[in-house]
């Protein structure tokens, strides 16, 4: 699959834009996200090519264009089997599910994985977590150099993330070393119930931001996606943690764009108190666990400096990836963000057509 930015196309299709070429993948399987993305670099008025060789989406592909309010001005098939081409005229009046936003200048946010053990093993996790996976715990010294150094640079945003970070024994210090950073830990909101988990989240600052992961308004594509009954379980910690006073996030993750899935779980939340401006709809990286979903690279992402027990990477969706691997360790920050930030120049010098956000929080 690939875009082009001066395609070559049949006659009757008309002068697109853009090409996104889906080869066998069909609506369900990532060949909307490919199409969204494509469109968001589009003009209102201007043409989207897609050629598929996948005959559903001769059905699906017109039902979509008219769900979003787009136009499908031209429909071609190569032979009777296909593969197919279509123009899509982009509407002004679409948007995309996924959580849109600027990109964050660097040196404003750090991403520090405290653990990378998990009571979950989510079908998508970009970092490989799971019950059985090494816990990889970040030093509390090393944070505290870390985060005191990322501060002192004039640092904002700090992001505790995993695994699940209620699972490091230590999460207390970690917070405790972000002292004065606007705080965010990620959580399935699963484990700190009970026992010591539930005594330092009571102890906690309350400036600290709980972002909980909660895919679907029910329990059927959150558990399909995350583990059978952590639907539930994750309700009843969004609900404990709101009772100890503590500003609650919303992140779903999804491998399709689904409107209505999405609305169904918009209005859910409004029931349960999260405001709108504390909701990430994220689409799939294709990393780690996920064998689908958006693909990522230095060239097409936006960086978000990341720390880990052993080393630095270039956003916390890649720590897996040993492309996206900027650093054989965490500490300094100085060398972090400086290869960040030349990495930058370089390729702003050349080019930036094409660089994506991808929301994380």
């Amino acid at each position: 699959m690939t875009t082009s930015a001066a395609p070559s196309v049949p006659e009757g299709l008309g002068d697109v834009a853009r090409l996104v070429d889906g080869g066998e993948m069909d609506c369900g399987s990532g060949l909307l996200l490919l199409i969204t993305r494509a469109m968001r670099r589009l003009s209102e008025g201007e043409l989207l090519g897609i050629r598929s060789a996948e005959h559903s989406v001769t059905i699906d592909l017109p039902v979509w264009a008219d769900l979003v309010g787009h136009q499908l001005d031209a429909e071609v098939a190569e032979s009777e089997s296909g593969p197919w081409w279509f123009a899509v005229r982009k509407s002004a009046k679409v948007s995309t599910v996924f959580s849109l936003g600027e990109r964050t200048p660097v040196g404003h946010r750090l991403w520090a994985y405290t653990n990378f053990n998990c009571n979950l093993a989510c079908v998508y996790c970009c970092a490989e977590s799971s019950p059985k996976a090494a816990a990889r715990h970040l030093d509390p010294e090393v944070a505290r150099e870390a985060f005191a150094e990322f501060a002192d640079s004039g640092g904002k945003e700090l992001f505790l993330t995993g695994g699940e970070p209620f699972m490091h024994p230590q999460l207390d210090e970690l917070v405790r070393a972000g002292e004065g950073l606007e705080r965010t830990i990620l959580t399935n909101a699963m484990i700190f119930g009970r026992g010591r988990r539930r005594q330092m989240l009571e102890e906690m600052d309350r400036s600290v931001i709980l972002q909980v992961s909660l895919d679907s308004a029910t329990a059927d594509l959150h558990d399909a996606q995350r583990g059978a009954g952590s639907w539930a379980k994750a309700m009843v910690g969004i609900g404990q943690a709101h009772e100890l006073g503590f500003r609650v996030r919303i992140a779903a993750t999804l491998f399709d764009e689904d409107p209505t899935a999405v609305g169904e779980l918009h209005s859910a939340l409004d029931e349960i108190g999260i405001d709108k401006q504390d909701r990430v709809i994220r689409p799939v990286a294709a990393e780690g666990f996920a064998d689908a979903g958006v693909h990522v690279s230095i060239d097409n992402l936006e960086p978000e400096p990341t720390i880990t027990a052993d080393g630095a990477w270039w956003h916390p969706v890649a720590v897996t990836n040993p492309h996206m691997r900027i650093h054989d360790a965490p500490l300094p920050l100085s060398e972090v963000f400086g290869v960040v930030r030349d990495t930058l120049e370089v390729q702003d010098a050349a080019s930036r057509t094409g660089r994506e956000v991808f929301r994380c929080a």
